[in-house]
């Protein structure tokens, strides 16, 4: 039997206990082999706050408790802008018989036709749309049958919002887990002078 892996990428600047929770729903809803973080390296629709090693970082000290969470450094070994299907198309060629499933909010899932190459993503990994309950998606414009859709905890936290809490010094326990939050700390991560 093949095994089965979640790709969960994005900038994770920083990654919170939302990605976490809903990585936890995709593995075990899906019944997923394992679910796949993988930092972007240079996303081409935002710019980081802080380094794609750090980013790099904070997701591993963030996934270490959960053996079928794991990382990958595909986007920041090939450097340059990071798009989807450059992506998949890897970690395609680094796991030639796995099947993949790519997990994208239902935010991504609005803009998914300005991704590059948006209609080869369908042919390299089975599309979850992962949404949130009482928030209908609209996925019309995409291929028909191209997206699973998923019902997702709602958990209402946000990297913009971590960053600001950290940077005017408000609170971000339960937001972060624990190691995440001493890493920054350590690193002195997304201050006001930084």
């Amino acid at each position: 039997m093949s095994e089965l892996l979640g790709l969960f990428g994005g900038t994770f600047d920083p990654v919170h206990a939302g990605h976490l929770v809903v990585a936890s729903e995709a593995l075990h809803s899906l019944n997923l082999s394992e679910v796949v973080f993988v930092p972007a390296a240079k996303p081409w629709q935002k710019a980081p706050h802080v380094s794609a090693e750090h980013r790099l970082e904070m997701v591993r000290v963030a996934t270490a408790s959960e053996p079928r969470f794991v990382v990958s450094d595909v986007d920041i070994r090939r450097g340059g802008n990071t798009y989807t299907v450059d992506t998949l198309a890897d970690l395609r060629a680094e796991n030639p018989d796995a099947e993949l499933f790519l997990l994208v909010g239902s935010d991504a899932l609005a803009s998914m036709t300005t991704w590059k190459d948006f209609q080869k993503i369908f042919s390299l990994a089975h599309v979850i749309g992962m949404t949130r309950p009482r928030h209908p998606v609209a996925i019309e414009h995409l291929p028909v049958g191209g997206v699973t859709l998923l019902t997702v905890p709602a958990i209402e936290i946000s990297s913009t919002d971590c960053r600001d809490r950290l940077r005017y010094g408000r609170p971000v326990r339960f937001m972060l887990t624990s190691p995440v939050y001493e890493f920054i700390s350590t690193h002195q991560l997304y201050r006001r002078d930084a």
